[in-house]
Formats: structure tokens, C-alpha cells, sequence
């Protein structure tokens, strides 16, 4: 009769390590499959959502969330879809703050188009959030329109302004794509100096299927290096941030800009990151289909000794790398979930 309880309190302090020997301190959860924008790398413009049911409750993603954090995670990012149109997202905030201070997690942070920062950039910071990742690919109006389809510009900057003024420190996401925006990253960038904020580049990732060829609008972002270093000084960093970004300095203007390439130069050597899905679906590997079904156990069992023990056959199952690959031979996407399914 005491044996249980003992196993039970160990195994729910035990760090979560995968096969290679990767402690998961990284969780990134999608609040909701649903968004604002329709992205033309993301989804598709009649995108079909999910069923209420089959989503998590707030107080469900507070359980899994606290679980990962009992295990060992010290970074949690709340996703989508976008985030913000969640109904009740700041009260789920407010919640996970609580593990911010008491120490026992280290950063609570948001992946963010920037529609909805206007109203709710005050709120995060007052729960305990200090940093916002903001998709912005364009500074130009009418191709911003384009890329995200529904999206405004004067609002998402307004956004941006708000929180930066709230005291976040903003990210700037760029997906950069050929023939697309290729010829503004040196606009963003001067941009984000003016601001402040920090610029992030993403390869375009082939997940899901968007009815357009991602051949087209590839750009590795090698060569988006080399261009740059034509013009200016680029000095390695040691920075990390907990992602999968590999950071330059900027000699000329003293700001730091990051390079997410995960066909060019994959970051899986040091992935310590999982994915949990708005449906509870645990994602090991965002390149792989294997999945952990966690909205079943939680669900099924009132008490978290069964989830514990399914983290830990999880986790044991994470691959060592994806197998990210965009060519004209491939044209079907690597992945046949959208990015907003799995998180972004």
C-alpha cells in the first residue's frame, strides 16, 4: 500500500530525458487551431476547425502544463492558431503565471500575429509574461493583406507598439519566402532596430497542405546569409533562447538577428522541445507523425499517475531528428497536419 505512493512522487519529480540523452524543458501548447489570419504557408483559406469537444478546456491545458513543469520544463509557450482569440486565454495566463512565481518555471511566453495585442498586451505582462513572438512578414500594407489573406497592418503594428509599451520584449517572426518578400529583410530589419525588438528568419516548413507548390517560395536562408553579409558584419552568438533560433550580432547596428533554418541547417541536435496540441495530442518531433494521446488519459483518470507514466513512454519514443525536405519530387508536404494544428 505505501509502495505506490513512493514510485508515484518520484516519478513526478523525475526530469523527462529522450533516447540521446535531451532533457525536455520546452513545451510549446496550441491553445486553439483557430485564427484570425489565413496565412498563405499556414492553412488554407476555407479552413475546416476543430469541434468544440475535441478541444482541451482551459483547466485541462493548466493540468498537462503543470505535469511538463513538475517533470522538468522551465519554458512554456502558449500557441495556435493565435492565441488571443481563445475566449478565457487570460485567465489560463494568469493560472500558468503562478508557476513563474514560485520559481518553478522560468518563462511563460506567447506566439502571436498581433491582432489581438492592442487590448491584451497589458494583461500578459501583469501575468507574468515578459516576452511575445509576433509574426510580421511584411512592412508593406497590401502585401501583409496578402500573405495573411485577412490580416491588417495598422493593427498588428498597434499591437506591437502595445506591447512594447506594456514592457514585453518583441520578437519579430519573418517567414521568408522567395519572390515573395526576399528583398525586405533589410526594411524589417532596420525596423526592428528602430524598435528594438529583435528579428527572427524561418524557412518555410512543408507542413500541411495550402494549395500552393512551397518549391516556389523556398528561400534558404544560406543564402539569405551570404546576401546579408555582403552589406554587413555578422558575428556568431552563443545566445539561445530555448528554441531552435541560431543567433548573429550586427556589427553595424549593435542588434541581434536570428536564423531558423530547419532544411538548410536542422536544429535537432539540441532539440529539448515537444509540442502539445489544442486537442491534447503530444508531438515529440514537429517533422514526425508519432503522437502521444493525452486528452484520453486526463480525461479517463482523475489523478495524474497515469499521465506521468504515459510522459515517460512518450518522451522514450522521441526521434533523434525530422525529415524535413522540399523539392519538386516531393510535392506532397513532409507533413500533412497545418502548423496550426500542432502549434506554431
Amino acid at each position: 500500500m505505501a509502495t505506490a505512493p513512493l514510485l508515484d512522487r518520484a516519478t513526478t519529480t523525475s526530469p523527462l530525458v529522450d533516447p540521446f540523452g535531451r532533457a525536455i524543458s520546452y513545451l510549446r501548447v496550441s491553445v486553439t487551431d483557430r485564427c484570425d489570419f489565413r496565412c498563405v504557408y499556414c492553412m488554407p483559406e476555407d479552413m475546416t476547425f476543430l469541434p468544440k469537444p475535441e478541444v482541451l478546456s482551459l483547466e485541462e491545458i493548466d493540468r498537462l502544463a503543470t505535469a511538463f513543469i513538475q517533470r522538468g520544463t522551465k519554458k512554456l509557450r502558449l500557441t495556435g492558431g493565435e492565441p488571443l482569440v481563445r475566449r478565457g486565454i487570460l485567465d489560463l495566463v494568469r493560472s500558468l503565471g503562478r508557476h513563474v512565481k514560485s520559481g518553478a518555471l522560468e518563462e511563460l511566453t506567447l506566439t502571436s500575429n498581433g491582432s489581438q495585442l492592442g487590448r491584451h498586451a497589458e494583461a500578459l505582462a501583469e501575468a507574468g509574461v515578459r516576452r511575445i513572438n509576433i509574426s510580421l512578414d511584411t512592412l508593406d500594407a497590401d502585401k501583409f493583406t496578402a500573405i495573411t489573406r485577412w490580416g491588417k497592418l495598422p493593427q498588428v503594428l498597434e499591437g506591437i507598439a502595445a506591447a512594447k509599451a506594456a514592457g514585453l520584449h518583441v520578437k519579430l517572426n519573418m517567414v521568408a519566402l522567395a519572390g515573395v518578400n526576399e528583398h525586405e529583410i533589410e526594411a524589417m530589419l532596420a525596423f526592428a532596430a528602430a524598435h528594438g525588438h529583435d528579428l527572427v528568419l524561418i524557412e518555410t516548413m512543408p507542413l500541411g497542405e495550402i494549395g500552393v507548390d512551397r518549391v516556389d517560395h523556398y528561400l534558404p536562408l544560406s543564402r539569405v546569409r551570404a546576401q546579408l553579409e555582403q552589406r554587413f558584419t555578422l558575428h556568431d552568438l552563443p545566445d539561445s533562447t530555448g528554441g531552435p533560433a541560431r543567433y548573429v550580432r550586427i556589427g553595424e547596428t549593435g542588434q541581434r538577428l536570428g536564423f531558423i533554418t530547419p532544411l538548410t541547417h536542422n536544429f535537432c541536435e539540441s532539440c529539448n522541445r515537444v509540442r502539445l496540441t489544442a486537442t491534447g495530442q503530444l508531438y515529440m518531433c514537429l517533422g514526425q507523425d508519432d503522437v502521444a494521446d493525452l486528452r484520453s488519459i486526463i480525461r479517463a483518470n482523475p489523478d495524474d499517475a497515469a499521465l506521468h507514466r504515459a510522459l515517460d513512454e512518450a518522451i522514450s519514443r522521441k526521434p533523434k531528428g525530422h525529415d524535413f525536405v522540399i523539392d519538386r519530387r516531393s510535392a506532397a508536404p513532409a507533413v500533412r497536419r497545418h502548423m496550426s494544428v500542432t502549434g506554431g
